[in-house]
């Protein structure tokens, strides 16, 4: 059963889904079931990963990695970068060569959690 705000990738073509009504059944592409993308919370390579969000006057500030940046390059990059303040939700892509960093004006309120995308190693959150 597909939950809300759950992330399926197609194994085959690469296609990415993410819920939004959640329901009984099975998500499928090219005849085959997605994969659900479990939400990492911890790096433990040398690229980093888990998302860190900085309030900076009427602004979230959200950068891949919190002393060393995520690589932006061709083959590894970072998809987007989503914010959630009070059940709001704001979305920012990227493409290889962008800062992996997302500027979001949002009114103040208490953030739910911070999400990104890595093109090879997938999901991650910061709650």
């Amino acid at each position: 059963m597909a939950e809300v705000r759950e992330i399926y990738k197609c194994e085959i073509c690469g296609n990415i889904v993410e819920v939004l009504h959640g329901g009984a059944g099975q998500l499928v592409c090219c005849g085959q079931p997605m994969k659900a993308q479990a939400p990492q919370t911890a790096d433990t390579s040398q690229e980093k990963h888990v998302p860190y969000v900085e309030r900076q006057g009427n602004t979230y500030v959200v950068r891949v990695g919190e002393n060393a940046l995520h690589p932006m390059e061709d083959k590894h990059y970072i998809e987007w970068i989503e914010l959630e303040v009070d059940g709001a939700s704001c979305r920012k892509f990227l493409k290889p060569g962008d800062e992996p960093k997302a500027v979001f004006e949002v009114p103040e309120g208490k953030v739910v959690k911070a999400r990104e995308y890595c093109n090879i190693h997938g999901l991650w959150i910061k709650e």
